[in-house]
């Protein structure tokens, strides 16, 4: 686990809920969205990526979201959701997601999602402020 951390410092502990799992007994395919959800929120909300939402109604849009399993999870469990961000540009960027069970001390899932910048006053893509580009520029890790 300690390696994972070291490869994912930014990640979010997520504890599997009784009611994620389905009738096969793992959790549910599309609960894994969730899961990055909210790994994207905590990461969105360190590097204040919805300061600019509340002041410029500009903010992130998912344009592709994907996950691939490797290993089924069960309750009980902790998860560990590493993010890291590749291919930013001007106005989107890639987010991978890496599920770290500590149950079963191994990798369960992948995933990753383009985010576009929108503008939802005008209903169009936007760009990234500089602020925010050089944050996700800062975080940028070649994939």
């Amino acid at each position: 686990m300690d390696d994972f951390i070291e490869q994912h410092p930014i990640h979010t502990e997520i504890p599997v809920a009784w009611g994620e799992m389905d009738a096969l007994q793992h959790v549910n395919n599309v609960v894994y969205f969730r899961y990055f959800e909210s790994a994207r929120i905590d990461f969105f909300t360190q590097i204040g990526l919805f300061k600019e939402l509340q002041t410029a109604s500009i903010g992130p849009v998912l344009a592709d979201n994907n996950a691939r399993y490797k290993r089924p999870v069960t309750y009980p469990d902790n998860l560990l959701v590493g993010v890291t961000i590749s291919d930013v540009q001007t106005d989107r960027f890639m987010m991978h997601y890496t599920v770290f069970s500590k149950a079963q001390q191994a990798v369960t899932t992948l995933g990753s999602s383009l985010v576009v910048m929108f503008d939802f006053k005008t209903g169009k893509k936007s760009v990234l402020s500089g602020e925010l580009l050089a944050s996700l520029k800062s975080h940028e890790k070649q994939v």
